[in-house]
C-alpha cells in the first residue's frame, strides 16, 4: 500500500535478492579474508570475483580500473582528498587546484576542507561557467604537470540534470579547462546518483576516480561503496595511515613500513565488510534477472519521469496559475540529458510557496514517500530556488538547519520537495502521486478536463520505441546541456585462437631458460623413462590417464581447460568438494568432445570446440591470484553437476579470447618479459613426480596406517601430469631443466603440498595422515614433486608426450630448489 518515491535516496531491495544471499550464508562459511584457512580463501577469491563484476557491470576491466571498497560514496570521496598528489601552496613548482560543480552532493564540497589543510585551493565552478569555458592553454603552459582535480556530478542528485560525460575527455585533454592554470587536471566523476538508473561505460568515459554507493542501485547492503580508480593514476595516489591487511611488512618499535603492492589491498584498510560484499554478487544477478540490464532500466524509469513531469508542468488552477514549479534543467524530452528525477515546489492560487513540510505531511497521509529539504546539495538548491548566500546565513540565524522542516522563512522557502524513480517504479506510482496532487490541490472542476486531456495527450505521444527518446534533444534556454560529442567507440575486432608469440619473443624466452641452467649433466646411472601421463580436463576433477598426448602453448592439451564454480563464479576444488575427484572427465579427440562420467549419472558430453561467439558471456575469475578470462557452458552441465554435487554449482571454460591477457605469470628464472601463458592451473604448466620418491614416501606412510596404501593409488592422490621412473629418489629436485623427447622443459620450483593429498581419489574420503607423514618424511618440509614449465612452441603444430620417453636432466649449481614466488598456497588442482 505504499507508494516509495525516493529511490534517489536509496534503491529498494527485491525479495530474491535477500533470499539468494542468505541461502548462500547457509550453504557456505565465510572466514576472514586475511587468513589463510579453507573458509578465509573462499571469502577472498569470492571477493575478487565481486571487483571483477563490478568492473563489468561498467564494461571495463582490471587492466584500467582498480575497485577499492569503502563504505560508501563519501569515504570514497575523502579517500581521494587525502591521496590525491596536491602541490600546495608556497612551493617553487605551481600549486593545485581542486574544482567542483556547484550542482555537487556535500561529500564533494567537503573535500574543500581537507584540501585546505594542505594548503591547496578550492574553487567553485557553476555549471554555466564551464559551458563558456571552451579554450586552450597557450603551448608554453601545456607542458606543466601539476596535478588539479576538478570534481562533477554524472546527474545531478537535486534535479536529475546529466552533465555531459564528453567532459571527462575534453578537460583530460586540454581542450575544456575549468580554470585558466598551467598543469595536468585529472577528473573525479561524482556516480552516485547517475549509476542508480543509467549505463555507464568506463570504456569510453575513462573518469580517473569514480565513486558509488551500492544501496542506490541495489538497496541491499547499506554501508557499502566503492572508488573504482584509474590505474595510470593509481600509482601517483599517496596514504599516510596504514590498518590491517594494507602493510607487506612494518615494524613495531621502527618508523618501517612497506604497503602491499595491490592497489585496492593499500587503501582497504581493516577487514572489508566481506559478507555486505558477497551481497553484491547476488545484486547484480537479481538486477540482470528482473530487468534485462541498466539500459532497461533506463529508459523504463525516464518513461515514468518524463509523464509524469508533463502532466505535473500542465496542472493549472481555475485562474490559470500552475500548480507546481517545476525546478528542472531540460524539458524531459531525452534519457541522455535527463534523469528520473522531478524537484519542485508546489505552489497555491496566489502563486506562494507552499512548505514542503506541509507537503511531505499530507503525502504521507497517502501512504506516498517523498524526499523534501535541499537533498545535500545546496548548491543546487541556492541556483534553481535563488536562495543567496547571505540568505543561507539569515536562515541559520532563524534556526534552520539542513535536514530540518523549517520549511519557509520569511515566506521563501528553504527547500524542496523531490520525486524519483527506481527500476521497480511502476505506471500506477505515477498515477497514484498525480492524483494525490490533483486530489490535494484542485477541485474535481478544476480537474476534470485538463488531467484526462493532458493525461490522454501524453500518454499517446510516448513513442512505442523507448530509444527514440535518444532522438530528441530539446532544451530549455536556462542551461544548454549537449552531449552530442558521445559516440560509441567500436569495440576491438572479436579475434579467437591460442596465443603464440612471435619468433624473436619465443627466442628470447629460450635463451632466458638457457641463461638459469647450468649445462651439468647427469652421470651415470640407469636411463629415466616417463612412466604415467595424467591430464585433468576439469580442475579438480579425476584424471584422464592416457599414453600419449599432444603438447599445446599452455601444456598437456585441454589440461585444466575446464573448471566447476559454486553460485558465486568462484573455483571449487576438493578442498570444498571432495566429491568432485569422482566426476571423471575424458577427452575424444576424434568426435571432439569431452565426455563426464560420475557414478549414479548418465555420461554427459560437452564439445571441444572453444565457444567464444557472441552467445557467451565473457566474464573474468581468479584461480590463485591469477585472473582469467571464462565462458559458461550451458544449463545442461550445470544441471548435471548441482544434481551430482547437491549444490548449485556450473562449469565455465577459459577463454582464448587473445584481446585481453590471458592467464600468465611471471616465473621464477625467466625474464622480466617472459610471460608464459598457463591454463586453469595453480603455479605452472605440469607437475612431475618420481616413483622412487612415492615408494620411499609409501615407506613413512605405511608405518602410521593400519591398511598399507597401494602405490597406485598414492601416485594419483599427487595429480602429476607426468610420472617419471627414476633410480634415485628425489633426485628430481636437484634438476634445472629437463628434455624429454622433443620436448625442453624448465623447473620453475617445487610443489608445496596442502590438504588434498588426503584425499582418496578413488572414493572422495578424507585421510589426514598423508600430509602428516609427508612432513614427518620431508623434515617438516611438504614439499613433493617438482613445477615445469614447456618454452613456447615456434611451431604451429603440436609435439606429442609419450609413455617410455627417456628423460634427460640437467643439474643446478644449486641443490636447493626455491618454491615460487607468491602469498597464494600451493597445490595441485
Amino acid at each position: 500500500g505504499i507508494t516509495y518515491l525516493d529511490h534517489a535516496g536509496s534503491a529498494l531491495f527485491p525479495e530474491s535478492l535477500l533470499k539468494a544471499f542468505t541461502d548462500d550464508l547457509r550453504n557456505n562459511i565465510y572466514g576472514n579474508p586475511h587468513s589463510q584457512n579453507i573458509s578465509s580463501k573462499l571469502t577472498y577469491d569470492t571477493i575478487e570475483h565481486v571487483r571483477y563484476r563490478i568492473l563489468q557491470h561498467f564494461h571495463t576491466t582490471a587492466e584500467d580500473y582498480t575497485v577499492i571498497f569503502t563504505s560508501g560514496c563519501t569515504a570514497a570521496l575523502k579517500l581521494i582528498a587525502e591521496s590525491f598528489p596536491w602541490i600546495p601552496e608556497g612551493t617553487k613548482q605551481p600549486s593545485s587546484r581542486f574544482c567542483y560543480l556547484t550542482d555537487s552532493h556535500t561529500s564533494v564540497v567537503g573535500m574543500r576542507g581537507i584540501t585546505a589543510s594542505m594548503n591547496v585551493l578550492s574553487v567553485p565552478i557553476k555549471p554555466k561557467e564551464i559551458l563558456l569555458a571552451k579554450s586552450r592553454l597557450p603551448a608554453e603552459e601545456q607542458n606543466c604537470t601539476t596535478p588539479h582535480l576538478f570534481s562533477y556530478p554524472a546527474q545531478s542528485n537535486f534535479s536529475g540534470t546529466k552533465y555531459p560525460l564528453s567532459w571527462i575527455q575534453d578537460i583530460k585533454s586540454g581542450r575544456l579547462c575549468p580554470i585558466k592554470l598551467p598543469g595536468k587536471w585529472f577528473v573525479l566523476l561524482d556516480a552516485a546518483s547517475y549509476v542508480s538508473s543509467s549505463p555507464l561505460d568506463l570504456g569510453v568515459h575513462q573518469a580517473d576516480f569514480i565513486p558509488i554507493s551500492f544501496y542506490k542501485i541495489f538497496g541491499f547492503p547499506t554501508g557499502l561503496g566503492a572508488l573504482l580508480v584509474n590505474n595510470r593514476i593509481a600509482p601517483l595516489l599517496r596514504k599516510t595511515y596504514f590498518g590491517g591487511g594494507t602493510a607487506a611488512a612494518y615494524l613495531a618499535g621502527e618508523d618501517f613500513y612497506f604497503p602491499r603492492k595491490s592497489i585496492a589491498e593499500r587503501f582497504e584498510d581493516g577487514t572489508v565488510s566481506f559478507l555486505d560484499i558477497i551481497a553484491l554478487k547476488h545484486g547484480f544477478d537479481v538486477l540482470e534477472k528482473l530487468t534485462g540490464g541498466m539500459e532497461k532500466i533506463k529508459q523504463h524509469t525516464f518513461a515514468l519521469a518524463h509523464y509524469t513531469y508533463t502532466v505535473l508542468s500542465n496542472l493549472k488552477y481555475a485562474n490559470g496559475a500552475p500548480v507546481v514549479r517545476i525546478y528542472s534543467d531540460t524539458d524531459f524530452s531525452n534519457p541522455d540529458v535527463q534523469g528520473p528525477i522531478i524537484n519542485f515546489n508546489v505552489l497555491d492560487e496566489n502563486g506562494q510557496v507552499l512548505g514542503f513540510s506541509q507537503v511531505d505531511s499530507m503525502a504521507s497521509l497517502h501512504n506516498i514517500h517523498v524526499r523534501t529539504g535541499c537533498f545535500c546539495n545546496t548548491g543546487a538548491c541556492q541556483m534553481h530556488l535563488g536562495i543567496s548566500n547571505e540568505d543561507i546565513q539569515r536562515n541559520l540565524q532563524a534556526g534552520h538547519v539542513c535536514g530540518d522542516n523549517v520549511d519557509l522563512v520569511d515566506g521563501r522557502p528553504t527547500g524542496s520537495v523531490r520525486i524519483s524513480f527506481g527500476y521497480m517504479s511502476s505506471f500506477e506510482d505515477a498515477q497514484t502521486f498525480l492524483n494525490f496532487i490533483i486530489a490535494t490541490r484542485l477541485s474535481n472542476s478544476d480537474a476534470e478536463i485538463p488531467f484526462q486531456s493532458v493525461t490522454k495527450l501524453t500518454t499517446e505521444s510516448l513513442p512505442d520505441d523507448p530509444l527514440s527518446f535518444n532522438k530528441v534533444d530539446k532544451l530549455s534556454p536556462i542551461l544548454q546541456i549537449s552531449d552530442r560529442e558521445l559516440r560509441n567507440i567500436p569495440s576491438e575486432a572479436e579475434t579467437t585462437g591460442s596465443w603464440q608469440p612471435p619468433e624473436p619473443e619465443a627466442e628470447s624466452m629460450r635463451a632466458a631458460v638457457s641463461e638459469t641452467a647450468v649445462p651439468t649433466c647427469r652421470k651415470g646411472g640407469k636411463p629415466i623413462t616417463v612412466a604415467k601421463i595424467y591430464l585433468y580436463p576439469i580442475k579438480s576433477c579425476s584424471a584422464f590417464e592416457v599414453t600419449e598426448w599432444p603438447v599445446g602453448n599452455q601444456g598437456l592439451l585441454y589440461d585444466r581447460n575446464w573448471m566447476v564454480v559454486n553460485q558465486n563464479g568462484v573455483c571449487m576444488t576438493q578442498k570444498q568438494e571432495p566429491r568432485l575427484c569422482l566426476v571423471n572427465p575424458s577427452i575424444d579427440l576424434k568426435q571432439k568432445i569431452m565426455v563426464i562420467q560420475a557414478e549414479g549419472m548418465d555420461p554427459i558430453s560437452v564439445p571441444l570446440e572453444d565457444n567464444t561467439g557472441k552467445e557467451a558471456v565473457i566474464c573474468e575469475s581468479k584461480v590463485c591470484s591469477h585472473r582469467v578470462k571464462t565462458y559458461d557452458c550451458g544449463e545442461r552441465i550445470a544441471g548435471w553437476l548441482s544434481t551430482f554435487l547437491g549444490r548449485p554449482c556450473r562449469l565455465i571454460r577459459q577463454s582464448s579470447d587473445v584481446k585481453s591477457k590471458l592467464h600468465q605469470k611471471n616465473t621464477k628464472g625467466l625474464s622480466s618479459a617472459t610471460n608464459i601463458s598457463l591454463s586453469l592451473v595453480n603455479e605452472a604448466q605440469y607437475l612431475l613426480i618420481n616413483v622412487a620418491s612415492i615408494l620411499q614416501l609409501k615407506e613413512h606412510i605405511s608405518a602410521r596406517l593400519k591398511e598399507p596404501l597401494e602405490i597406485e593409488e598414492l601416485i594419483r592422490r599427487f595429480r602429476a601430469n607426468i610420472v617419471i621412473s627414476a633410480p634415485e629418489s628425489f633426485e628430481e629436485e636437484e634438476w634445472a631443466e629437463i628434455s624429454i623427447g622433443a620436448l625442453q622443459f624448465q623447473v620453475v620450483g617445487p610443489c608445496s603440498r596442502c590438504q588434498i593429498i588426503c584425499i582418496d581419489q578413488q572414493s572422495g574420503e578424507r585421510n589426514k595422515e598423508i600430509l602428516q607423514s609427508l612432513s614427518a618424511a620431508r623434515g617438516r618440509k611438504t614439499n613433493f614433486g617438482i613445477y615445469l614449465m614447456n618454452q613456447p612452441l615456434c611451431s604451429s603444430f603440436s609435439d606429442t608426450l609419450s609413455v617410455g620417453s627417456q628423460v634427460l636432466p640437467v643439474l643446478k649449481e644449486n641443490t636447493e630448489i626455491q618454491p615460487p614466488t607468491s602469498s597464494e598456497e600451493k597445490c595441485s588442482g
